[in-house]
């Protein structure tokens, strides 16, 4: 991968040029509109992945309805208030799925990555301002949650500086000689880049929104090994960031409480436990074949947010560990095919924004799925397709296009 050639025609930077034979349906197709060129891509998608997307949809759109009927119906009067809403959220990202699918990913490099990410900064920014709070923090503005973007832009920029041959230069260098080109290294791949990710995360833990910030971190660390830092630097920089993240942990009583309750959640059950027992025994009511859909008890006022956060564990209760098994194995599968995408892909851009995309779903899913069954601490952080949400499901929609138009122009066997 690191001996491509390099193309200076995209976007105005030098990007790897991707190598189509005669037979390629994949190349890159320009339009012009308004004097910007918009280029499209033929070819087909990788409708394995988009076969687990859509199943994942589906399955979203089910759970939502059974675990947020009751929460609707006494707060709204309706039962089909959330789902119809996330209904038509997914409308809109399928819309958007199927754009970002065509647009040739080469497009969101260079000026237009910047573009995006200084605007994701100055809504950042505008939230803090004049963002609506709720239970504390502020995360909204004009019923838009604008850190769902801040993560897909990460992605994109990263991405983006990662593949420049400059930096990938640097990283051959420090292979061949790891003690001689450290110190250049880190001044100018891994300093500079953390400054990026830092500046969103810095915005972020002012809402705050911790969870965020462990998300982006996380998916950062994904990238910055698919790109070609070896293991043993990452490790040096993830044990600098994990101290900071948790001396910022333990700067809050509230969340000094998430950070412990965890570990014996019924020592205080009735307060800061309250949210993990109650998810504890709506999984263990749940057994191998559940209740039965839509039969779930703890999510009528026990279980602290049903239709969000905690939605696997209604899940569990009402389809068992036979339902949650399905579940875990389509995102293992999503996984896999995204995986294949990334490594077809016909460049390091590409490589990396598919790798970034994926990860990002995968790793918000595992942490969800991890905080409701008690093996981490409690973070907020909703379950992808599953949890109620529009700005979440539209903004994914429109990552995994992204990744399907990574598919269409690599050349990828079943």
């Amino acid at each position: 991968m690191q001996d491509r050639k390099y193309d200076s025609r995209y976007a105005g930077e030098r990007y790897i040029r991707p190598k189509y034979s005669q037979k390629s349906t994949a190349r890159p197709v320009s339009r012009s509109s308004g004097g910007f060129k918009l280029r499209m891509s033929s070819g087909s998608v990788d409708y394995l992945f988009l076969g687990a997307v859509i199943l994942l949809l589906a399955y979203g759109l089910i759970m939502q309805f059974s675990a947020s009927s009751g929460t609707a119906y006494a707060n709204f009067g309706n039962a089909y208030h959330f789902v119809i809403r996330q209904g038509a959220a997914m409308i809109v990202g399928g819309l958007l799925m199927l754009f970002t699918s065509k647009l040739d990913y080469h497009t969101y490099g260079g000026k237009v990555g910047l573009a995006a990410y200084a605007t994701v900064a100055v809504l950042l920014v505008a939230v803090l301002v004049a963002g609506e709070e709720v239970n504390g923090a502020k995360r909204w503005i004009f019923h838009f949650q604008p850190s769902e973007l801040a993560k897909a832009v990460i992605v994109v920029v990263l991405a983006y500086f990662l593949s420049l041959p400059n930096k990938q230069r640097d990283l051959r260098r420090l292979e061949s000689r790891p003690g001689r080109y450290l110190a250049s290294v880190l001044e100018g791949v891994v300093v500079p880049h953390g400054l990026i990710v830092g500046l969103y995360c810095l915005l972020l833990a002012f809402q705050p929104h911790f969870s965020c910030i462990l998300l982006i971190v996380a998916v950062a660390a994904v990238m910055f090994v698919a790109a070609g830092i070896p293991w043993r630097h990452c490790a040096i920089c993830g044990g600098a960031v994990v101290t900071a993240l948790a001396v910022y942990g333990m700067s809050a009583d509230y969340r000094m409480a998430r950070m412990t309750s965890f570990l014996d959640p019924f020592k205080d059950m009735r307060d800061t436990g309250y949210q993990i027992v109650q998810s504890l025994y709506a999984i263990g009511s749940g057994g191998i074949f559940g209740v039965g859909l839509g039969k779930s008890r703890q999510k009528f006022q026990s279980l602290p947010e049903p239709h969000n956060d905690f939605i696997f564990s209604v899940l569990c209760e009402e389809l068992g560990f036979l339902g949650a098994l399905v579940l875990i194995l389509l995102f293992v599968f999503l996984l896999y095919r995204g995986l294949k995408i990334a490594k077809n892909a016909p460049d390091l851009f590409g490589t990396l924004m598919a790798t970034g995309f994926v990860a990002l779903v995968i790793i918000q899913a595992a942490m969800n799925i991890a905080v409701v069954t008690a093996s981490i601490p409690a973070t907020g952080i909703p379950l992808p397709f599953f949890s109620y949400g529009g700005s979440a499901i539209i903004v994914t929609m429109g990552e995994l296009g992204i990744v399907m138009n990574v598919s269409r122009q690599s050349k990828m066997l079943l």
